[in-house]
């Protein structure tokens, strides 16, 4: 068993910038070219190699908590479950492919794509982005054979 907190000092200690997408691209639903994977303590770690890119996505990580509070049924200043960090992330990126219309697997170009077409992030089309992030949905388990 790994001690959480040896594991946050070593994790803040290895990875200088946190991906603000670690859990869309540790669960292959997005890239990114500027991402680097850390192994600590049998998990991985993802950090940004872009001080840009950092910036360009921890808004848009933002505007998509933000944006989605209501929708996903998030209470404020709470730090939602993986499950639902990884909805909003993928179903985020999910969403800025369509409503945006940036076709881009890697994050940091969908996000600078995004940038580049609508001017800034708050002008996106965010009713599509929220309605993608509600319909996304993760795998889902299967139950083991037998039961």
């Amino acid at each position: 068993m790994v001690d959480e907190a040896a594991y946050r000092e070593a994790r803040l200690a290895t990875v200088e910038r946190r991906c603000m997408f670690e859990a869309a691209l540790l669960s292959r639903c997005a890239g990114c070219a500027t991402s680097v994977r850390v192994a600590l303590a049998e998990r991985e770690a993802i950090g940004c190699a872009s001080p840009a890119a950092h910036a360009d996505c921890t808004s848009f990580a933002s505007l998509l908590r933000e944006r989605a509070l209501f929708a996903l049924k998030l209470p404020p200043g709470a730090p939602p479950p993986h499950a639902v960090v990884t909805k909003l992330q993928c179903g985020g990126i999910t969403g800025l492919h369509m409503g945006a219309g940036v076709l881009e697997d890697d994050v940091r170009r969908l996000v600078a794509g995004a940038i580049a077409r609508h001017g800034c992030l708050s002008d996106l089309p965010w009713p599509d982005i929220v309605a993608a992030m509600v319909r996304w949905q993760g795998r889902r388990r299967h139950a083991p054979e037998g039961r």
